[in-house]
């Protein structure tokens, strides 16, 4: 494979916070690389540097081709919707066809289908790929290697995200072996230094069975003393087998969350806790979905899917208010996640925030921030010092924690990283109230919902079942209407083919040409 880039010694902090601190960095062709890392690692600067827009402190850089990167921070035309704007960016780098393209995270407000477009584009792309990315689906997709940037250096893991991840947890199994072994080996010392300790200090004492005369005969004494003198060497010598065992720090364990959900009776039997009727949907005289009914009952986990636009957001905030349409069962109790950071006094901590509005324990309100990556004394860290990605995550913890038992989240994994992502979605796995959120990355719905609420030409869809199991469905409709289609097509062909034979006409020429050309499309589509 040939080498396209070369980066040695690559340095660069901020501040006095070393960031980015490389030996060897090898880019060559066919290569396509996921980096990724906890926000502000130092991924964006990363690429910038290989794309020589910014400047390490130290190190060089040799290029043996084209480069060209996409932004993660797009310049925004007012004229354009920000899909539209990231759309067009990677347009203009896939059509440079550069050697090597850096793409910081390109499905920046795209929803879904324009995320699977750009899937397909970037699939197709025959340069070197670097890809910043929190979408794990994305990721899985299109790499074959991960590096992962922490604490300044690189590491290569082989295959996709969910190889490096497999990767990831073999090491934390091999480090709780490591571990056990340790305190196995660690306990097996101490008990053997305490038993010649007991030995050294009997040594000294003239044993029980022993008569004076005996003791003068045989010199006990001498004997006893020598004795000790060996045991407490031997005794030194374990002591510093022990100092010398070297220490394996244990994994850290994901505490279980058992929550007091008010009218939990009302979760565990399933009632119906929203009910809608004839509800539609309007914005400006433009209708965004047609008279819809539907219920959502307790324990429900339902991810609102569908395009930008058609008015997910609309819905949500519609079904947060009793009105004529929508009736709430006194047993619900909503708690709403807009990315909306004002509920958070920056002047108090972590803990502080989230217990303000809190009847759960400190203990289980301790274990949340920890399932959110908040340690020990991390709780008492001001909310003023923390960024953006964090303080989303402590307003999220505050609602969670808060008493209520049904969360309704709009786009909840917006500007956190993987670990976060990852970390939010176990909390809603595991939480046992019910769940209605909007969201565009893949991986958290497949994981998270039991319901699908897809918006499709201005129709709301209600589908029982996993997202694996609504693509199932989607796919197999698709496959149906498109037969049907095809039939309709070789019809219409038969028929302006025996038009053509009496009469030739550049209208029906025309005509035969689009047939021809949209039963290809099809037939491309079915395979």
């Amino acid at each position: 494979m040939g080498l396209l880039l070369e980066a040695s010694n690559i340095t660069h902090f901020i501040r006095d916070r070393k960031l980015i601190a490389t030996e060897t960095l090898r880019i060559h062709k066919g290569d396509r690389i996921g980096l990724v890392g906890k926000n502000g690692s130092g991924k964006t600067t990363l690429l910038q540097i290989l794309a020589q827009k910014n400047t390490a402190e130290t190190g060089k850089i040799t290029l043996y081709g084209t480069i060209e990167l996409v932004p993660q921070l797009k310049q925004m035309n007012t004229t354009k919707s920000g899909g539209e704007v990231t759309q067009a960016y990677i347009n203009t780098a896939l059509a440079s066809n550069a050697d090597i393209l850096l793409a910081d995270e390109p499905t920046t407000n795209l929803d879904t289908f324009h995320i699977e477009k750009v899937e397909k584009q970037l699939q197709k792309w025959k340069g070197a790929l670097i890809l910043v990315s929190h979408d794990r689906e994305f990721l899985d997709t299109l790499c074959t290697s991960i590096w992962e940037l922490e604490d300044g250096s690189i590491t290569e893991y082989k295959g996709n995200y969910s190889d490096y991840q497999q990767q990831k947890e073999l090491k934390l199994y091999q480090q709780e072996q490591a571990y056990e072994n340790y305190v196995k080996k660690k306990t097996q010392l101490e008990e053997a230094l305490e038993l010649k300790e007991k030995k050294a200090q009997r040594a000294t004492k003239k044993p029980k069975q022993t008569s004076n005369s005996e003791a003068k005969i045989t010199g006990a004494k001498p004997y006893f003393a020598n004795k000790q003198k060996k045991l407490r060497k031997a005794a030194k010598a374990m002591e510093t087998r022990l100092e010398k065992l070297e220490k394996v720090e244990k994994v850290k364990e994901t505490t279980p969350i058992k929550m007091n959900l008010p009218n939990e009776d009302a979760i565990n039997n399933r009632r119906s806790l929203i009910r809608v009727e004839n509800l539609e949907g309007q914005i400006d005289q433009r209708l965004l979905w047609n008279k819809v009914s539907f219920q959502i009952k307790g324990g429900d986990k339902i991810a609102i899917i569908g395009a930008n636009g058609t008015g997910k957001t609309t819905l949500i905030k519609k079904l947060l208010h009793q009105t004529k349409q929508i009736h709430h069962s006194p047993a619900m109790k909503i708690g709403y996640f807009s990315q909306n950071l004002d509920v958070l006094d920056t002047s108090k901590s972590i803990l502080q925030n989230v217990s303000d509005t809190s009847n759960q324990t400190e203990t289980l309100i301790r274990t949340v921030l920890a399932r959110l990556h908040f340690y020990r004394d991390d709780v008492y860290k001001q909310v003023a010092v923390l960024s953006g990605g964090e303080r989303v995550k402590v307003a999220f913890a505050k609602l969670f924690v808060s008493d209520i038992n049904t969360l309704i989240l709009d786009e909840p994994t917006n500007f956190l990283d993987i670990e976060a992502v990852e970390a939010l979605e176990e909390l809603l796995v595991d939480y046992e109230g019910t769940v209605l959120f909007v969201s565009h990355d893949r991986r958290l719905i497949h994981t998270v919902a039991t319901r699908i609420m897809a918006f499709e030409d201005q129709t709301i869809k209600m589908f029982m079942g996993t997202y694996e199991d609504y693509k199932q469905d989607t796919n197999v409709s698709n496959q149906d209407s498109t037969e049907q289609e095809l039939m309709v097509i070789e019809t219409k062909i038969t028929e302006v083919l025996g038009k053509l034979s009496l009469e030739h006409s550049e209208q029906l020429e025309q005509e035969f040409q689009a047939l021809i050309a949209r039963k290809g499309e099809l037939q491309r589509t079915k395979a």
